[in-house]
């Protein structure tokens, strides 16, 4: 089994947002076994759930992201995710500052599975209005279904 993580700043927009659609892809359509799970860098929000119009813009598409938390990355993360995704290239530095030096390589930008997109980061929809939580989901949806393909040809 595959465990994968993905992390932004706050843990209530975009990370969550990646776990739920990547859990529900790899359980509906690609049938792979992987454990998936958010965190955030920094502890603005941690113990709350996901954004409201994170959870109405996923729900909208048949994802459940209510059940979720916010919590920080800890250290352990690296070495229980076999991959860490960082949902933006500041997060990715950051990732980088922490992980444990025999665990860096585990550190990857999750955008990187969908080259074909021609872009780097998820952008924050933190700020914005309902149209950028839904940029988030269509970049996010594409990702994982490039992370799975990967996944698969790696096995």
């Amino acid at each position: 089994m595959t465990r994968v993580l993905f992390v932004c700043m706050g843990n209530i927009c975009r990370s969550p947002t990646a776990e739920a659609v990547l859990r529900d892809f790899a359980q509906r359509e690609a049938g792979v076994a992987l454990e998936v799970d958010s965190a955030g860098t920094h502890g603005y929000h941690t113990g709350d759930a996901p954004d409201e119009r994170s959870i109405a813009a996923a729900r909208r598409r048949g994802f459940d992201l209510g059940t979720l938390r916010a919590r920080v990355v800890e250290t352990a993360d690296f070495e229980r995710f076999d991959l860490v995704l960082a949902m933006d290239v500041a997060v990715l530095e950051r990732l980088r500052e922490l992980a444990p030096g025999q665990r860096a390589d585990r550190v990857q930008l999750f955008l990187d599975f969908a080259p074909g997109l021609g872009r780097r980061d998820v952008p924050d929809p933190y700020y914005g209005g309902a149209a950028g939580f839904e940029e988030v989901l269509d970049l996010v949806e594409v990702g994982a279904r490039g992370l799975l393909a990967a996944l698969a040809a790696r096995s």
